[in-house]
């Protein structure tokens, strides 16, 4: 049977989303979690752990970008198209530490034919640790089937 459903937008990303998070080993792995997702936006969160210190004794740059990476993905195949990173770019403004519960929030800039540009802030409770702006591309493919039309609200 062949069922046509109509989504917003917003209901469409976070479809999207639960899609693309049963195959992200990566976030998961690292004990990411999503707080939320919308059409263009995401909002992920991660905790610092032992493992993710270097040996200044503050988070570990790479887990910061992999945070903020993260929510720019879910951001950019919020739409039902397929996207991956062509580049991308972050200034640490203060250092993350042992314990942090980091936030990463994700919103769209601009998005015009196959390509993209989102900004994604790094907090720890009120103060900054990062800016990161990720330019994205589609690629073929969905992550929903076809049969699924969007409403936009």
């Amino acid at each position: 049977m062949n069922v046509k459903a109509t989504l917003s937008a917003d209901d469409l990303a976070r479809a999207c989303a639960e899609a693309m998070w049963k195959e992200d080993d990566a976030s998961r792995g690292l004990g990411m979690e999503i707080v939320d997702v919308r059409s263009g936006e995401a909002t992920l969160t991660m905790t610092v752990e032992p493992h993710m210190v270097n040996g200044q004794r503050i988070a570990h740059g790479g887990f910061i970008f992999l945070l903020a990476d993260s929510a720019f993905a879910f951001a950019c195949n919020s739409h039902n198209q397929r996207a991956v990173a062509a580049q991308c770019d972050i200034t640490f403004v203060k250092p993350a530490r042992l314990g942090d519960k980091l936030i990463a929030t994700a919103r769209e800039i601009s998005r015009s034919g196959r390509s993209g540009i989102y900004d994604v802030r790094v907090t720890a409770g009120d103060t900054v640790i990062a800016e990161f702006r990720g330019h994205s591309r589609t690629i073929a493919g969905t992550w929903l089937p076809a049969e699924i039309d969007t409403k936009q609200k």
